[in-house]
């Protein structure tokens, strides 16, 4: 007996796409600009965790 579910969401294939968009735009940038970005990134999307 073989049961089946629809995925409604493949991680594999987002992982992917974002890895894939952040390669794009990381190669058109400098060291310095890089490392502003992330420096930037953590301020913005800091999510801490709760209790």
């Amino acid at each position: 007996m073989k049961t089946t579910t629809e995925k409604t969401f493949d991680a594999v294939k987002f992982m992917r796409k974002q890895r894939e968009r952040l390669s794009e735009k990381l190669s058109k940038m400098t060291k310095e600009e890089i490392v502003e970005y992330f420096r930037i990134r953590k301020l913005e999307n800091s999510t801490k965790p709760s209790a």
